[in-house]
């Protein structure tokens, strides 16, 4: 799996309760799950355990599946060392003359390969009928009985027992090979990691962030749902948006906000997390995840009867009309739904769905805003921003029944909301915009450019290439110089405003005055089997879309005409 740089504020190195994480199997696939205090995790043949066996224990360990022992119904965990995880890659592979004595034959076809030697103080050690040292483990010698053929029924048998963590099984099955003489070291070790990737009962425990979570939907899950955007084409886009922290604007400072990010997202929230995480705002911290809890110890020195637990304090509500979102720092996320679709979120501990969550409250709780195109475009058509509340003073609601107080309550801070996030989108001043939706490029850009600071970046992801090549030639400088040169009929006697809000004819979809330095770029990590005279890209990669990106920036066109004042002397030719 490619690797690339991400900074993942992690919340804790420790698995806690109800976290969602990546468990590595030994074939390399991978499990996204969310560990539930007091369940069994099941891992298909590899087996299953308890799942508080991996909580509160750090991340990157490797676990192996132990058999029951006598009397329990459930499985323990093994930590594996490192010593043990790579004994095979440290040991020797130098040639130990006394061990190699083979017959001519065998010299003639293997002379220049290695063989593998055991080193002190092995337990275990497999060698063939001409005495080559072929495997070795710290394990027990086993018996001849299993230098034999297995069939499938003896492996199925095997595979029942679950002795040794499989451990036993593979070394039978290396027994068992009636050609193991005949293999190379480099023959042998790939037949030994096929056969370890299969019955070894052992996985990883990984802490679950963007990349990873993208290489599951990639690998194992549906890839279309993410519009097959590999980590290559989000770290692009997080770096073409320039999107990063930025720190709360001093009291009394003009221009526009300068950490305020506009984001159409089609992968489920997939760039959205993206985008978080470079933000710092898509993992919570431990002191947010601390919740108020009861403490019985401190129950005399609060006044509280001996025994008793203290009471949590009560929440303190706030007005209807204030808004609970930050002014800086934030994403806002535009979309053609009822509501966005944000369910990779999930995964992060955030629902997006959730209108007033109880404390503790994640980052994105304050941070991610979300308004339909409808809202954008036109918010009069939109009931909940054009028809508010009626005031109704304090002694009538208070005289209401529950529900009806509570409706009533619950209308005025949705519509407060609603006003808040339509009127500062409208207001424009973004400090860039990050895309990856299968809508029209130019669509898109007609409704958003004007929302956008100048000079903010312009990153849009496509599967194909041919919508970001349109809106290329769109904004190309022959289509720029003709606008400038003879502008269309249509955009005569309007304001700058209107004019970049114009809806476009066939010479000019689009305004080409709005965006510069306009390009197209792709980019593919590909993995390499790297070995002597065997160099070659993986023939089993997955393939899917390439994924383009189109850059730019947002340019303020100038008002009025352009002209050169200065006094300026005609030189000599050839002077």
């Amino acid at each position: 799996m490619t690797t690339l740089l991400y900074i993942a504020s992690m919340s804790r190195d420790l698995v806690q309760p109800n976290a969602w994480v990546a468990i590595k199997l030994p074939n390399d696939m991978l499990r996204v799950l969310q560990v539930v205090p007091n369940t069994t995790i099941s891992l298909g043949k590899y087996g299953s355990f308890p799942s508080n066996l991996i909580i509160e224990r750090p991340y990157n360990l490797t676990y192996e599946v132990q058999d029951q022992e006598e009397g329990e119904t459930y499985s323990r965990l093994r930590i594996v060392p490192g010593v043990e995880l790579n004994a095979d890659a440290l040991a020797d592979t130098s040639a130990d003359k006394d061990a190699i004595e083979t017959s001519e034959e065998t010299a003639e076809t293997n002379d220049d390969d290695d063989v593998i030697v055991p080193a002190d103080g092995e337990d275990f050690t497999l060698v063939d009928d001409s005495g080559k040292v072929i495997a070795r483990s710290s394990r027990e010698v086993l018996d001849d009985s299993a230098r034999q053929t297995l069939t499938s029924a003896e492996i199925e048998e095997l595979k029942k027992k679950g002795t040794s963590a499989g451990q036993d099984l593979i070394a039978k099955l290396l027994l068992s090979h009636t050609a193991i003489d005949q293999k190379t070291q480099f023959s042998l070790a790939k037949y030994k990691l096929l056969k370890t990737k299969k019955y070894i009962r052992r996985f990883t425990v990984l802490p679950l962030d963007v990349p990873l979570l993208a290489h599951w939907m990639l690998e194992d899950k549906d890839a279309s749902k993410i519009l097959e955007m590999r980590q290559e084409s989000m770290a692009l886009l997080g770096c073409w948006a320039d999107t990063h922290f930025a720190s709360q604007p001093e009291e009394g400072a003009e221009g526009p906000h300068a950490g305020q990010w506009l984001v159409v997202d089609d992968t489920g929230g997939l760039l959205t997390a993206s985008l978080a995480e470079r933000m710092g705002i898509l993992h919570q911290t431990p002191e947010e995840q601390e919740q108020p809890e009861t403490s019985v110890a401190d129950a005399g020195s609060s006044g509280q009867p001996d025994g008793q637990p203290t009471q949590k304090p009560k929440r303190r509500r706030l007005n209807d009309l204030e808004v609970p979102y930050a002014p800086n720092n934030t994403l806002t996320v535009l979309h053609h739904n009822t509501q966005p679709n944000l369910f990779m979120l999930r995964y992060f501990d955030f629902d997006n769905t959730e209108i007033n969550p109880t404390p503790p409250y994640h980052p994105l709780y304050s941070n991610l805003l979300s308004l339909s195109w409808l809202q954008l475009v036109s918010p009069e058509l939109d009931q909940t921003y054009s028809d508010p509340p009626a005031e109704v003073d304090p002694e009538t609601v208070a005289s209401w029944k529950t529900n009806q107080r509570g409706n009533y309550h619950r209308k005025r801070r949705r519509w407060a909301r609603t006003k808040h996030i339509i009127d500062t989108t409208r207001a424009g001043g973004f400090a860039g915009l990050a895309v990856a939706s299968t809508m029209e490029p130019i669509s898109i850009l007609r409704h958003t450019l004007p929302l956008l600071a100048g000079g903010a970046p312009v990153a849009i992801y496509s599967q194909t290439v041919e919508p970001l090549a349109a809106l290329a030639d769109a904004f190309s400088i022959t289509r720029r110089a003709a606008w400038v040169s003879s502008p269309p009929a249509e955009t005569e006697g309007k304001t700058v405003a209107e004019i970049e809000r114009w809806e476009g004819n066939d010479e000019f979809p689009i305004n080409p005055t709005l965006l510069l330095g306009a390009s197209i770029q792709t980019s593919r990590a590909r993995r390499w089997q790297v070995l002597p005279q065997r160099t070659h890209p993986l023939m089993t990669e997955r393939g899917g879309a390439e994924g383009y990106i189109f850059t730019a920036w947002r340019a303020i066109p100038v008002e009025g005409k352009i002209e050169a004042r200065g006094r300026f002397r005609k030189r000599k030719a050839g002077a």
